[in-house]
């Protein structure tokens, strides 16, 4: 059965503005903690819809409060503007202007699905409480984590919340339907950096030398094993080496080589015995090398753990609204990462997924030169924010 793409009146009548305002910002792309147009732009909407805000928390970051009544509850929803450094392969008329920066990953999408509901939520909305509407940057983690700057800035002592929500597009899902899970929903993310430091030499003489490299390539082998034989196979986990840098001529062997990995978990046990490991094996095989090892762990996010009775909740507002033909079926664990992690160990809430249509490994999933937020999920996801926040301020 085909279901027309469900929303609010007042959402409808506002959809070509807010199509506008996305391709405005898909055009200009600005990476984390360089937001400053986007600011500026969301800024401005809101204060035109009489929005108190507020501007500065991680650096470039902006807070919407609006209050109605006198309820004293209050309900945080979060959207992230940041753009990746992709170059662009999609040849629309609103690509990016900005060689070298895209908005792969929709955040274009989710900036002006929030935005498009503050506009309702100010001009039709009837509730009773606060209502905090939070654009954070630098999701993608260039720089660190929007989400945890905002939060060691003051973003929950300056605009405390009873609750706080945030969304994510994703290709494969129907664009008609949204996702909701409790408990663990998306990884921690660590990034690791290793450098093996060995002895320089030529390269027809290697016993002369220390070489890092067949020591590095030893080393990504043996971090294949961790997650086969070190993990329960019932708990997910990854070890990629997504970078390994040495040398510059064939008949040099290098002093050094430099490996680049993520991690990831849906568990701090698992998370833990990852980093014990990973740590244990490069230092010991170097050492079986002669060299020395140095490792970083750098950029950590926690997992996205989703909290049961806002959970819940959240999914009964679409239930209530449109029927469990709307809701994505079996929707399961992902193993990518999101800062709104951060906000979750704050504050009690739910992160949830927006179908964009398009297919999981056939179509074009996001953080792909070819990738595009799909406009026809932002009506529905906007009056979702309606929605939930009539639901939660009544």
């Amino acid at each position: 059965m085909s279901h027309p793409h469900p929303c609010l009146p007042g959402i409808a009548n506002i959809k070509d503005e807010m199509v506008a305002i996305r391709r405005q910002i898909h055009a200009h792309p600005e990476l984390g903690f360089q937001e400053e147009a986007t600011s500026e732009l969301v800024a401005t909407k809101l204060q035109e819809w009489g929005y108190e805000v507020h501007r500065g928390l991680g650096k470039t970051g902006v807070v919407g409060k609006l209050v109605k009544g006198t309820g004293t509850k209050r309900l945080g929803i979060r959207a992230d503007m940041d753009a990746l450094p992709i170059v662009e392969k999609t040849g629309l008329e609103y690509a990016s202007k900005h060689h070298g920066k895209m908005h792969a990953c929709g955040h274009d999408g989710h900036t002006a699905i929030l935005l498009a509901a503050a506009k309702h939520i100010a001009t039709e909305s009837t509730f009773d409480g606060t209502l905090h509407l939070i654009f954070q940057p630098a999701e993608e983690g260039i720089g660190g984590g929007g989400a945890r700057q905002m939060i060691e800035d003051g973003l929950f002592d300056l605009f405390p919340c009873d609750a706080v929500f945030g969304l994510h597009n994703m290709p494969g899902y129907s664009s008609k339907q949204i996702g909701f899970l409790p408990g663990p929903f998306m990884a921690s993310a660590d990034t690791i950096r290793v450098t093996l430091r060995g002895k320089g030499g030529h390269g027809a003489i290697p016993h002369k030398a220390i070489d890092p490299i067949v020591a590095g390539a030893s080393i990504i082998t043996a971090l294949q094993t961790i997650v086969s034989r070190n993990i329960d196979p019932f708990e997910p986990a990854v070890v990629t080496v997504g970078s390994l840098h040495a040398g510059e001529a064939s008949n040099v062997i290098p002093e050094t080589a430099h490996l680049l990995m993520t991690m990831r978990a849906m568990t701090p046990a698992t998370r833990k015995t990852l980093q014990t490991r990973i740590q244990d094996l490069i230092r010991l095989q170097a050492e079986s090398f002669g060299l020395s090892a140095d490792i970083q762990f750098e950029d950590p996010y926690p997992p996205v753990v989703n909290h049961a009775a806002e959970t819940a909740f959240a999914k009964q507002v679409l239930v209530d609204w449109l029927g469990e033909d709307h809701l994505i079926p079996d929707l399961k664990p992902l193993m990518g990462a999101e800062d709104f992690a951060y906000m979750l160990e704050q504050v009690p809430g739910c992160f949830l997924f927006v179908g964009n249509d398009g297919e999981m490994g056939g179509g074009c999933m996001i953080h792909n030169p070819g990738y595009d937020f799909n406009d026809e999920a932002l009506p529905l996801a906007a009056s979702y924010w309606v929605k939930l926040t009539e639901a939660f301020l009544k």
